[in-house]
């Protein structure tokens, strides 16, 4: 958990200590009614998706794969978002979507009271089948419009049952370190839980390359 991310919250009192345990989560508030649902519980950080819709009017939306629309669009999302002190993070499933959404997001930046999470899977990870949005175009939109946002920098993976799954790999952290050397930002890596226990050296090295990043599981 991003150290500014708890401060803000032991700051507002919504946490009492110094834990990203403490941090509740709604996720894939990716409705109307999910919105609705996460602005007026206790959760203090909402996550959801953010999708290129593919009909016309072609504008970011909230979905996750395989759905291809939605009943809110990201625009009408921030909208609701603005009017509370909750942390969001979105979650790029698309690269297609990220330059109007960091447009959307820069021009309701200044109304925003809590933490700001940008997500995305950049690289391919252990089992990983899906395709992994392109890192270079990613970061490029991204890291130059979100100077204080944390960015949360994933692999794509997946899991069998019954079967030795592989960890991460020396490559696969010595890729995601190259990437993040030049950024300024905060970052998190998102990994597996159950990946983690066979991946403990690969990830002790790459959290001991700076001191802004952190694993998230």
């Amino acid at each position: 958990m991003s150290e500014q991310t708890l401060e803000y919250f032991l700051n507002k009192g919504t946490i009492r200590r110094k834990d990203a345990a403490d941090i509740e989560w709604y996720h894939a508030a990716n409705s109307k009614s999910k919105l609705m649902e996460a602005l007026r519980g206790s959760a203090q950080m909402i996550e959801a998706d953010v999708l290129l819709r593919g009909a016309d009017p072609e504008e970011p939306i909230m979905a996750h794969p395989p759905a291809k629309d939605s009943d809110i669009t990201l625009q009408d999302w921030l909208k609701e978002v603005v009017k509370t002190d909750k942390g969001i993070k979105l979650d790029f499933k698309s690269l297609a979507a990220v330059s109007q959404s960091m447009s959307l997001l820069e021009e309701i930046r200044d109304q925003l009271k809590g933490p700001v999470w940008i997500n995305a899977d950049i690289l391919p990870g252990p089992g990983g089948t899906a395709t992994p949005v392109d890192p270079h175009v990613f970061l490029q939109e991204v890291a130059q419009r979100s100077e204080n946002d944390v960015l949360s920098l994933g692999w794509t993976t997946g899991w069998t049952a019954n079967v030795d799954n592989p960890g991460y790999s020396w490559e696969m952290v010595h890729q995601m370190e190259e990437l993040c050397r030049p950024l300024k930002q905060p970052v998190t890596f998102p990994v597996r839980a159950s990946l983690l226990p066979m991946s403990f050296p690969q990830f002790q090295w790459l959290l001991e390359q700076s001191d802004r990043s952190e694993i998230l599981h």
